[in-house]
């Protein structure tokens, strides 16, 4: 009766009867759970061309660390400065307004702020309130339309009920990449560049105004031309990019800017699209990119994955986004007065990675003298001594000669912002903080 039993439980069970299941595995540490199995099957030989190994291996992992902010976002907070359609909220703006709320053990105010992408004006509104002893902000922003209207936004704030009216703030909105930091301090300042300035913001993320508008070519959601410049004065467009440049080249783009592992195809049905006249139109770019995406990768379905990579490739190239900010991170803090900090907000992981690996390199790029180095560890020590509650989520420093990293893991937003602004989720928050003299 049992041997009858198991071999009807074995033939009604939903697997060929040459399955065999051995070694199997289980191991629970933490909240990970791991299972393998190794097994023979007729089936299972259609995918041995696919992985190195016979064992199939299924891992259940918990999700990876990351370091959220534990500041609470209300939706009126967060609506009272965003743009006047309220469709751009200024991300991680109470961990910004945290940043730049006092600096190291002597809490001197924020006198000098600088705004290097000041797009809506959310932080920069939020900054000018909260610092009535702030006497010079600087605005800058390469998109004209973002520029005028964060003109207008400032000026009403200084002019309206909420700033104090003993705040006799000076304020420039110039229409300049932050890549000019330094001649546009000096521009506005002779004697900036010796000084410093207290704050500099970086918010690298796109304005919804600018993602909204199909005219930019900016959203795989609408039909507007291929154009994805942030400055309207620019002469290459993504149309160029995709009709014009090498096969090769327009390859290396969407392999190393927007990490499409389907990028060969890719570069093949555009090349193909070339000798039908070309791509004119993001709605033409997305009707190829779904054509050129294998169901197994979700098909038409999963396009918009695929679709997010390629136009963030594009973008990048088109406005060589990522040495810019390499080159701008540098300047920046060298504009920093000591005791400065510089907030970055990146979005994607390429600006991620050039941003921690930047802030390593310019702490340690310079060798320091017993002097400095004894400087360097006391300034440490003053600061995590402080009692500040704001400033208890950047207790993860790493010191160098030239300054310290408050952010050794980047923050990110709370769940609650995430719930508030989807649009937030891949944010990620660093400092960093010049050397007092």
């Amino acid at each position: 009766m049992a041997k009858s039993t198991v071999k009807l439980l074995f033939f009604i069970a939903p697997f060929p009867s040459s399955f065999r299941l051995r070694n199997l595995n289980t191991t629970a540490v933490a909240r990970t759970l791991t299972c393998s199995c190794s097994f023979t099957t007729s089936a299972s030989k259609r995918y041995d061309k696919n992985r190195k190994h016979k064992d199939a291996k299924l891992v259940v992992v918990s999700e990876k660390k990351r370091t959220r902010s534990p500041k609470e976002l209300h939706e009126d907070t967060a609506q009272l400065y965003a743009d006047g359609t309220a469709a751009h909220i200024p991300v991680m703006l109470g961990e910004v307004l945290d940043v730049f709320s006092s600096f190291s053990s002597s809490s001197k105010p924020l006198r000098s702020f600088v705004d290097c992408t000041v797009g809506a004006a959310g932080h920069s509104a939020a900054i000018i309130e909260a610092h009535p002893e702030l006497k010079l902000y600087v605005g800058m922003d390469v998109d004209t339309v973002a520029h005028e209207k964060a003109r207008a936004r400032i000026d009403d704030i200084l002019h309206g009920d909420s700033c104090s009216p003993t705040s006799d703030v000076k304020t420039h909105t110039i229409l300049k990449n932050f890549r000019h930091i330094k001649s546009v301090l000096s521009e506005v300042d002779e004697k900036l560049l010796d000084t410093g300035v207290d704050g500099i913001l970086m918010d690298l993320g796109m304005s919804s105004m600018q993602v909204n508008d199909p005219e930019r070519g900016f959203s795989v959601l609408g039909d507007g031309p291929l154009d994805m410049r942030m400055d309207p004065q620019a002469s290459l467009k993504a149309e160029d990019i995709l009709n014009s440049w090498p096969d090769t080249e327009l390859g290396r783009v969407l392999r190393e800017y927007g990490e499409e592992s389907n990028w060969r195809a890719l570069q093949n049905k555009i090349a193909k699209a070339r000798l039908h006249g070309g791509l004119h139109t993001t709605g033409e770019l997305v009707d190829l990119i779904q054509n050129a995406t294998p169901w197994r990768r979700g098909g038409r379905q999963g396009w918009i994955k695929t679709a997010t990579r390629v136009f963030q490739a594009l973008r990048i190239a088109v406005n060589d986004e990522l040495k810019t900010l390499e080159d701008s991170l540098y300047s920046c803090f060298d504009c920093l007065a000591p005791g400065g900090r510089l907030a970055v907000i990146s979005f994607h992981s390429l600006e991620d990675r050039i941003v921690k690996k930047t802030f390593l390199d310019i702490i340690n790029s310079n060798e320091g003298d017993g002097d400095e180095e004894e400087r360097r560890k006391t300034e440490r020590k003053k600061m995590g001594n402080e009692d500040d509650e704001n400033e208890a989520w950047i207790r993860q420093m790493v010191g160098g000669c030239r300054g310290i990293i408050l952010t050794k893991r980047p923050i990110t937003p709370s769940v609650e912002e995430e719930r508030l602004n989807r649009r937030c989720r891949s944010a990620k928050l660093r400092v960093i903080q010049k050397l007092e003299r």
